[in-house]
């Protein structure tokens, strides 16, 4: 790589996270902005040979974190673009090599993002005989118009049998929804809750929708042909998710995301059966390890992103440098970060986390009804559903 990581950075037995970006999709959908293509740049940049680079990434990153004392890898994320268009053959080569380079736990959560028009109840079979636990689903709208908006194609009415064929096959099942669309009105957000509830997944994590400059959507909103999203609406139909999958079981345990309750569980903790454990090494600050392009990651106080290109992160393999760059956390970056990670969460922020000269601000953002009173009194910051509508805010004013 073009930089090292420095031991004095990293803290015996942290926890790390395995990322691995599957840049292509069929569709490039209008809202999105991520790292994606519609078609192959080659040998080991296209689809059919993409896991050959992926290997080799795995290879450096073996070799990078072996003097480093971490615990064995607690989650194994296969995000995109749409990795589910991955042979499932390639998924295990993958899986398999990874075992053999880098320590990973028995019980690691292994999760495949999933658009439906990919998946059939076949495909999870194999995709779980490859090695695959938790599927994350893109179902967006339950409401057709709402997703011809956001480019999606596929038919809202398959997700109560998907998500059934993927628990069927030994999946945990999480289902993305987005909120906020232009032309989703309150009634069609509800509807979209009502179809996922009706499937019962064992997860649900809800977005609002960020129009980004640069995407088709973001062209037709700054020509006038689709309006911007409305905070106000976005604030209701956050509101109206919540009310709807803590009615139906579900528990919050980072503001976008709900985890199904299995008997004996209680609400207001992260360390539920369904919780993301990928979401939350983010959320906690663990180590991760981002492969492919445009990946980023994060060892200690060390940061660095591949290059972003597909062709040109394949050939900078072979010299060992796909990184495009790197930062180095300063004390006052950490701070920061912990503190906007952590108070997302439903565990919170320890008090003595804040700097001792801001503390006094915890008890006016309780008086503003955006900390629960009974967390703090037992020495923890944890947001109210207004708090978690405010959450950057509140970050601002618990740090310098």
């Amino acid at each position: 790589m073009t930089f090292s990581v420095s031991p004095r950075s990293i803290e015996p037995g942290r926890d790390l996270a395995l990322y691995i970006h599957v840049p292509f999709c069929t569709v490039r959908c209008g809202y999105c902005d991520f790292n994606t293509y519609t078609r192959g740049f080659g040998a080991g940049a296209d689809l059919d040979s993409y896991h050959q680079s992926v290997l080799a990434e795995i290879d450096l990153a073996a070799r990078t974190l072996a003097p480093f004392e971490h615990r064995p890898v607690c989650s194994i994320f296969f995000g995109g673009g749409t990795p589910s268009l991955l042979d499932s053959s390639h998924l295990q080569v993958i899986l398999d090599y990874v075992a053999t380079r880098i320590p990973v736990a028995a019980d690691a959560e292994i999760t495949l993002e999933a658009n439906p028009d990919t998946v059939d109840a076949q495909r999870f079979e194999r995709i779980a005989a490859a090695g695959v636990n938790r599927i994350s689903m893109g179902m967006q709208s339950g409401v057709k118009h709402v997703l011809d908006t956001l480019d999606r194609t596929h038919d809202p009415e398959r997700i109560p049998s998907l998500v059934q064929a993927g628990q069927r096959a030994g999946l945990d099942v999480s289902l993305d929804l987005i909120y906020g669309t232009p032309g989703e009105s309150l009634e069609d957000w509800q509807c979209s809750i009502e179809t996922a509830l009706a499937a019962q997944p064992d997860h649900i994590s809800t977005y609002a929708l960020v129009i980004e400059p640069g995407t088709k959507m973001g062209r037709l909103v700054r020509k006038g042909d689709l309006p911007q999203p409305d905070p106000d609406d976005e604030a209701a139909k956050y509101e109206i998710a919540d009310r709807m999958l803590s009615a139906d079981g579900y528990a919050w345990y980072e503001i976008s995301n709900w985890a199904k309750l299995e008997p004996g569980e209680t609400r207001g903790q992260t360390s539920l059966v369904h919780a993301s454990v990928h979401n939350l090494a983010y959320w906690k600050n663990a180590d991760w390890w981002g492969v492919g392009p445009g990946a980023h990651s994060h060892l200690g106080t060390t940061r660095w992103w591949n290059r972003k290109h597909p062709r040109a992160w394949a050939d900078s393999l072979a010299a060992g440098e796909p990184a495009a760059g790197s930062e180095e956390l300063t004390a006052e970056d950490q701070l920061l970060e912990r503190v906007m990670l952590n108070i997302r969460t439903a565990d919170g922020l320890a008090l003595t986390e804040i700097p001792a000269p801001l503390r006094g601000r915890v008890q006016e953002l309780v008086g503003d009804g955006l900390l629960d009173p009974a967390q703090v009194e037992n020495g923890r910051a944890m947001l109210t559903l207004r708090g978690r509508l405010l959450a950057d805010y509140v970050t601002r004013v618990l740090t310098p």
